[in-house]
């Protein structure tokens, strides 16, 4: 079965502007997909549609399903234990006092009890790297700091897809390395939409490249980013690691 089945995906914000133009793709459970293109491609708009936080109508046509089950307003509680959504911007994400509140929020939401809530706590922060940060305030975390809480969040649920909206964006060289390596050790299925041409290459056997609402391409990552011309009409270039590993 797969883990997300998208099926001629349209959307048309109420504007008019039509950021999804009949995607379909899928992606089988354990995969580590790198979602790439330009600004405006409609990455984001896409992973907002993987959880339901996008309806598929009105101003939108095609299906997208998670494990089988269509994302429909009947069953969006059940869709959204299976997705966990990385915001971009982690203080769209953060909104509680402390982290440990913060990442207790999902939990809670699924009916468990306090002994359950503070296991997955507890669990969620060690996954990330931020054991002992539960008492600290969100508002008094480092940027890369509350990239962490924000993914913690998402983990305390125990989803089975991942999907990341640029999550190294704005982190320096060390958290985005410290970022790649705590991404890698992650079982779920995972999506990640970036301008981080490394972390593609490093953690995506695949790539999908999207430009214009439309897929341009989907094949192994090596392949597709180390096709200059294709990278440069999408407004892409060339990762500096494939030059070493492939150089021309």
């Amino acid at each position: 079965m797969n883990a997300i089945e998208i099926t001629d995906l349209t959307f048309r914000y109420p504007d008019g502007h039509a950021a999804l133009r009949g995607l379909s793709f899928r992606l089988l459970p354990g995969e580590c997909v790198a979602l790439l293109g330009p600004n405006g491609s409609g990455k984001s708009t896409l992973l907002l549609h993987l959880n339901g936080l996008l309806p598929e109508k009105p101003g939108g046509d095609g299906a997208v399903k998670i494990y089988g089950e269509s994302v429909s307003p009947g069953n969006l509680a059940a869709i959204r234990r299976q997705v966990g959504l990385v915001f971009q911007d982690p203080d769209d994400q953060l909104f509680c006092p402390t982290v440990a509140e913060d990442v207790a929020f999902g939990p809670q939401q699924l009916g468990l009890s306090a002994s359950e809530i503070a296991a997955q706590v507890e669990n969620a922060l060690a996954q990330v790297g931020l054991t002992g940060f539960g008492a600290r305030s969100t508002h008094h975390l480092s940027h890369g700091e509350k990239r962490r809480a924000c993914l913690a969040g998402v983990l305390a649920c125990n989803p089975k897809i991942l999907v990341l909206d640029e999550p190294t964006s704005d982190l320096d060289p060390r958290g985005r390395r410290e970022f790649k390596a705590m991404l890698r050790r992650l079982p779920a299925t995972k999506l990640i939409a970036t301008h981080d041409l490394e972390l593609a290459v490093e953690l995506c056997a695949r790539t999908i490249i999207l430009d214009q609402g439309r897929i341009i391409a989907d094949g192994r990552t090596v392949d597709l980013l180390s096709d200059e011309k294709l990278m440069l009409a999408h407004g892409l270039e060339r990762p500096h690691i494939l030059h070493h590993l492939h150089p021309h």
